[in-house]
């Protein structure tokens, strides 16, 4: 077990590293908000440039540090639960876990994604604040003044002040929404990538053993572009919850956020951010599962 729980901490800190510039750009696309009528960003590309222009660079990658505390725990978690819960599902079913039955593959990676969530809100939380601190600002989840985040240097907003501000109860605010986001995610997810990885091997190599590492991050790589796409709504509703710029009145909950994004902005503004959030968990999850293959292969 630990060391599932480390391969997957290895895994995710190295896919959440390569790709965090276009979660950056997710986050802000999705958080965006009309300003006189108009959107401050016209999409991917000119957020990125924007981004880059007035905030330099490090912008960029502005809350990565406590994104890579948090997804460590989160990533080997995530992995690890779901290749457990293989093994037993396999066991029970009479077969080999690479020949797992598509519904228990799906309840394996429910249960993975149920049991991340743990770790994943309270990372995902301090991560948004953090990353829309320089578009807004900074209001707490209660409405009050966040000044407590505020560093006494440059009046940048900080994780460790966010985490004090908001208390463990803040940090776990927008739960609902998280587990609408991963459980789903994660049940369409890994019953999706061992069935391309398999059949891409399939192709390269034309036998159904073991599927190789190349054929592990193909096939995570179109998984994650599936899965990503499908739960975007939910990971809308989940931003819009967890930022720190909320509207007046600050939405109450998961069933009044999406009404309200309904009325306001209309079906489309589920769909925001749906090019960067697929570029980002795709090859995020591809480069996770490589990685995460690899260390099984070498570690055993």
């Amino acid at each position: 077990l630990l060391a599932k729980l480390g391969n997957g901490a290895v895994a995710g800190v190295t896919g959440v590293s390569i790709i965090f510039p276009l979660d950056m750009v997710k986050t802000r696309l999705q958080n965006q908000k009309p300003i006189n009528g108009k959107l401050p960003y016209r999409g991917g590309i000119d957020c990125f440039q924007q981004i880059v222009r007035k905030e330099g660079v490090r912008g960029l990658y502005r809350g990565l540090v406590p994104n890579l505390a948090g997804v460590t725990p989160e990533k080997a978690i995530k992995l690890a639960v779901n290749d457990i819960m293989r093994g037993v599902l396999a066991d029970r079913a009479g077969t080999s876990i690479d020949r797992l039955p598509v519904m228990y593959g799906a309840l394996a990676g429910a249960t993975a994604g149920l049991c991340q969530v743990i770790a994943t809100n309270p990372m995902e939380i301090v991560k948004i604040q953090m990353q829309v601190a320089a578009t807004t600002q900074p209001v707490s989840v209660s409405g009050a003044s966040s000044a407590a985040a505020t560093a006494a240097v440059g009046g940048e907003v900080t994780a460790m002040g966010i985490v004090r501000q908001l208390g463990i109860r803040g940090l776990y605010k927008g739960t609902a929404a998280t587990l609408l986001r991963d459980v789903p995610f994660s049940l369409l997810f890994f019953p999706l990538q061992a069935l391309f990885a398999q059949k891409v091997h399939y192709q390269l190599h034309a036998n159904n053993d073991k599927p190789s590492t190349l054929s592990v991050l193909a096939g995570s790589t179109v998984a994650g572009i599936i899965a990503a796409g499908s739960v975007t709504p939910a990971d809308v509703i989940k931003t819009r919850l967890q930022s720190s710029s909320q509207p007046t009145p600050a939405y109450n909950g998961v069933v009044d956020c999406a009404t309200r994004i309904m009325k306001n902005e209309g079906p489309a503004a589920f769909f925001k951010g749906t090019v960067p959030r697929c570029l980002t968990m795709a090859p995020l999850f591809g480069i996770a599962l490589m990685m995460y293959d690899m260390q099984q292969k070498i570690l055993g």
